[in-house]
């Protein structure tokens, strides 16, 4: 048998699969965790910065769209940099990406530690985050099987939580128990709009990553070519009508003070409404909020495995168990890994710790395509104007501008933690071949 046949991927997937894929990796959980923090830096026009996150987050995904319908392999960012730059370039954004899906992980356990579960039972958030993750690492060791089909389910329940915030909202407006005029409000006191809009957008921009992880799927598209630039974009753009829609009932239905002092800010529009239960709201919450952490943390203790199977990480992350053949010590590194930083972050700041590692792996994807295109290729492949990925390496650097000094100095300890470990990885590689 041929030894490419032997190792291809299937080629299964649709485009309207991989639509709801990108679909579910977007909307996750931020929205429901993230809002009010957007409206405690924006002000009451919530909706603003996240328009700007969605304009921003669409240059790069046009970049995203080039190289995974020319280069349609696994690997994603981390392939795409290390042809146009190197392998110690392709490790770092591997890394970044990896150290984003770990950050991901602790936001998300202290989102789910806040106000949806204080429906039910009233308890310290930071020992609820770390039984939280404890329990999500020991229920991916003993082995996840997740389908493209049983992610539709999920993300038509989160979806469905989202549009009961909307036509609750909505009833509120029109039964005139709403203040539209928040809606204009730009910015809070004491701080200019501007820097009060780029801020909130920084937060904002959580919301619509993900679409960045579908690329690894592009060798299971059964014509990527043709099929991931529409469910990429038909996504991002149905993500940010929703988004759109929660951000303007939330503000205008809940005050701009109280969205930003809730950690379960939709509950809020939910309590103004008094048609639902909050418990049943607050339970669809957590089940998206633990869906997100716990899909997210797969792909990581995956991705860990990964790198350490091809020599970039220390080898004893690829150890599995031997009956259930899950990378058992992988992840129990990104669940402890996880566990410090909930301890030692708020959601916030978690969320733009993830923002800036992923600036990074954009920025380096956005120059990657103007230097892949002194490769040309055959041609038959999306391409996006040249003024897309300058704009893409633009967006990166306006919100690097935003980001606070005490989430860069998180995010660089991240990544020389990850250098660290690179060299230490190629130093017993290179003494394995020596021998």
């Amino acid at each position: 048998m041929n030894r490419n046949s032997e190792t291809a991927l299937n080629r299964v997937v649709s485009t309207p699969l991989l639509f709801w894929f990108i679909l579910g990796d977007i909307l996750g959980a931020g929205v429901y965790v993230l809002i009010g923090e957007v409206a405690g830096r924006s002000g009451g026009a919530v909706w603003l910065p996240l328009l700007l996150a969605l304009v921003l987050a669409m240059f790069t995904a046009g970049s995203y769209a080039e190289l995974a319908t020319k280069y349609p392999r696994a690997g994603g960012a981390a392939y795409y940099t290390r042809r146009a730059f190197g392998s110690f370039t392709g490790f770092a954004v591997g890394f970044c990406m990896l150290a984003a899906g770990i950050v991901s992980v602790a936001a998300l356990a202290r989102g789910f530690a806040g106000d949806y579960l204080g429906q039910f039972v009233r308890l310290p958030v930071l020992l609820v985050a770390a039984v939280f993750l404890v329990a999500l690492g020991l229920l991916n060791a003993r082995g996840i099987k997740e389908s493209l089909r049983a992610n539709v389910v999920a993300t038509l329940v989160e979806v469905g939580g989202l549009v009961l915030v909307v036509v609750l909202g909505v009833w509120v407006v029109l039964r005139g128990d709403a203040d539209l005029a928040r809606l204009g409000q730009v910015g809070v006191a004491g701080e200019s709009p501007f820097a009060g809009v780029l801020g909130g957008a920084v937060l904002a921009f959580y919301s619509f990553v993900g679409f960045e992880t579908s690329v690894n799927l592009a060798e299971e598209v059964r014509d990527p070519r043709r099929s991931y630039p529409r469910a990429l974009l038909a996504a991002l753009g149905t993500a940010g009508v929703v988004y759109l829609l929660v951000g303007l009932v939330a503000s205008a239905v809940v005050s701009t003070e109280q969205l930003a002092s809730s950690s379960g800010p939709l509950l809020e529009v939910v309590r103004a409404a008094g048609a639902v239960p909050l418990w049943v709201f607050s339970l669809v919450a957590l089940v998206a909020v633990a869906n997100g952490a716990l899909l997210t943390g797969i792909m990581s203790s995956r991705l860990a495995y990964g790198m350490a199977r091809d020599g970039l990480l220390p080898g004893v992350l690829t150890r599995v168990l031997p009956r259930r053949r899950t990378p058992w010590v992988a992840i129990a590194a990104t669940t402890a890994l996880a566990i410090a930083l909930a301890m030692t972050g708020t959601v916030a700041a978690l969320a733009s710790t993830l923002v800036l590692l992923l600036l990074i792996v954009f920025l380096a994807v956005n120059l990657a395509v103007l230097v892949l295109r002194r490769e040309g290729g055959d041609g038959d492949h999306f391409r996006v104007p040249a003024v897309i990925p300058v704009l893409g390496i633009g967006s990166c650097v306006l919100l690097f501008t935003q980001i606070e000094a005490s989430v860069w100095l998180r995010g660089l300890v991240l990544v020389a933690a990850g250098v660290l470990l690179g060299l230490v990885a190629a130093r017993a590689r290179k003494r394995a071949h020596a021998s």
